[in-house]
């Protein structure tokens, strides 16, 4: 069967200047579901030739706003009160039991520039106990597309999607060190650029990609993507079972779907079934990669998913995200934003990345977490998790590092 995620993402509101120290606790993680809220993308739609980010955050039905979920009517905001998974949460989850990454990196590419990216990490990691990674202290690079400190303009969505991202990384690989990427656009070229770029960064083992556009054959932005030995992490799409999308596609990533993730009682834990929204599908453009086989996808070609983690607005993390080019906040954000990066995160701690990486999981399956249930469409095919491989969610969810 075939499992297809949408990927939302979940904001809470919070002043900024509060305290940190008012954030939650890795015990506090209820899921949030109410017709007050919903999740809103924070990247306009795509342009042809182009790329939109993935991430979604909760804002409030009524105003737009962005929402505190569990705050009373009238009462103040208060990070205390987001829902939103904790590191602790998400090691748990998936069962990371080892922070030693041995001094690897974790690339992220995105598009424009967050001014703050280095002060917003420090609150967040400060937040959860995790150790600095601040640009002072060499731990966090921030470049531009070509590699030089010149960064391009401002952006709110896509600094918001990169504030996830650095959060993602730093809750499932703590002592990682990061290099975030800004390309100038979200053209494929300028993004692929930026791909290139963080490749040939010393350390970098693994690179986080939270975005898609259109679908798009490898002949045309696949050389981008092409570096053996590096574990190449793509977001399939929020919008459930709609085909393809790139580089989710491309025939040298590792295709990243969603779940609902939910704490439970059971020995693992946790609970996890298809996002509504995980993108899934198949292409004829691209080949599938070694282990994937028509027998099990169905799928002529390559098909999306071929892992999936965390990406349900609902079931999110918290993350303190830019409101402005000035200000910030916690928030809860989703999406498969949050799960290419968790992916990446774990192949950083696996340290596993000769070769393609993304035929690691179909040579290793018994690592993972088979996700049985939930779906993300009603098509035949590619849209119903079940035992085994399936659309929505691939292969499964990490169970520690095995399988990567």
């Amino acid at each position: 069967m075939r499992r297809t995620l949408i990927t939302i993402a979940v904001a809470a509101t919070a002043t900024f200047g509060l305290a940190a120290a008012a954030v939650p606790s890795a015990d506090a993680t209820p899921a949030l579901a109410s017709s007050a809220h919903h999740a809103k993308r924070v990247c306009a739609a795509a342009r042809p030739g182009e790329a939109s980010c993935l991430a979604e955050e909760l804002v409030d039905t009524a105003t737009g706003a962005r929402v505190n979920p569990l705050a009373s009517a009238g009462s103040a905001a208060r990070p205390a009160a987001i829902s939103g998974k904790t590191p602790s949460d998400i090691r748990s989850a998936y069962g990371l039991t080892s922070t030693g990454s041995s001094g690897r990196t974790v690339a992220i590419v995105d598009a424009y520039g967050y001014p703050n990216a280095s002060r917003d990490l420090a609150v967040y990691r400060s937040q959860f106990g995790l150790s600095a990674c601040t640009t002072a202290n060499g731990c966090l690079t921030v470049v531009s597309q070509t590699g030089s400190s010149s960064l391009p303009a401002y952006n709110l969505g896509w600094s918001q999607e990169q504030a996830l991202d650095l959060d993602a990384v730093s809750a499932t690989c703590p002592d990682c060190k990061i290099l975030l990427v800004q390309a100038k656009t979200p053209s494929f070229a300028n993004l692929g650029a930026a791909v290139k770029t963080a490749a040939a960064h010393a350390g970098v083992v693994a690179i986080s990609n939270s975005y898609g556009g259109g679908d798009s054959a490898d002949s045309s932005y696949g050389s981008y993507y092409n570096h053996p030995g590096v574990a190449v992490t793509a977001s399939t799409g929020d919008n459930g079972y709609q085909g393809a999308s790139f580089p989710a596609s491309s025939h040298y990533v590792t295709a990243v779907g969603g779940t609902s993730l939910t704490k439970t009682t059971s020995t693992r834990g946790w609970s996890e079934s298809a996002w509504s929204g995980s993108g899934s599908g198949c292409t004829t453009l691209n080949v599938a990669p070694a282990g994937q086989t028509s027998g099990v996808t169905g799928c002529s070609g390559r098909a999306i998913a071929d892992v999936s983690a965390d990406a349900d607005p609902n079931t999110g993390l918290a993350v303190y995200a830019p409101t402005s080019s000035s200000a910030s906040s916690w928030a809860q954000y989703g999406g498969t934003s949050l799960s290419s990066p968790i992916v990446a995160g774990v192949y950083a701690l696996s340290g596993r990345t000769t070769g393609y990486a993304n035929t690691l999981p179909y040579a290793a399956s018994g690592g993972l977490n088979d996700v049985t249930s939930g779906s993300n469409g009603s098509c035949a095919s590619y849209c119903t998790a079940g035992p085994g491989y399936d659309g929505p969610t691939g292969l499964g969810t990490p169970n520690g590092t095995s399988a990567f």
